[in-house]
C-alpha cells in the first residue's frame, strides 16, 4: 500500500503552483495514495506474453489518395473578384507606407 503523506502533497503543491487548503491536502492525500495503490496493482499484472504496443486498435489512414484533378479556372475564380489586374486577384496594400 502507497501511502503518501501530507506533507508530500504539500511539496507537489508547491511544484504545481497550487494553493491547497488543509482540507484540500487530507483530501489528496487520501485519493492520490489510492491511485498511486492502484497503479501498483497494475504494475503486478504478468504482461511477460504481451507485445508491445502502441495502440490497441488497427491503423488506418482517413485521409483520401490524393489524385491529381483540374484546378478552377483563372477566369471563373475572378469572376466575383470585386477587383483584378493582369490575372489576379487586386487587393488594398496592407504593409505601413505600401500604396
Amino acid at each position: 500500500m502507497s501511502k503518501l503523506t501530507p506533507k508530500e502533497v504539500q511539496h507537489v503543491a508547491r511544484l504545481a503552483r497550487l494553493a491547497l487548503t488543509p482540507d484540500e491536502i487530507q483530501q489528496y492525500t487520501a485519493d492520490l495514495s489510492a491511485i498511486l495503490d492502484y497503479a501498483q496493482q497494475l504494475q503486478e499484472v504478468d504482461t511477460d506474453h504481451i507485445h508491445p504496443t502502441a495502440s490497441v486498435l488497427p491503423l488506418r489512414n482517413v485521409m483520401r489518395p490524393d489524385e491529381a484533378r483540374p484546378g478552377l479556372d483563372p477566369d471563373d475564380a475572378l469572376s466575383n473578384a470585386p477587383a483584378q489586374q493582369d490575372g489576379y486577384f487586386k487587393v488594398n496594400a496592407v504593409l505601413e507606407g505600401s500604396q
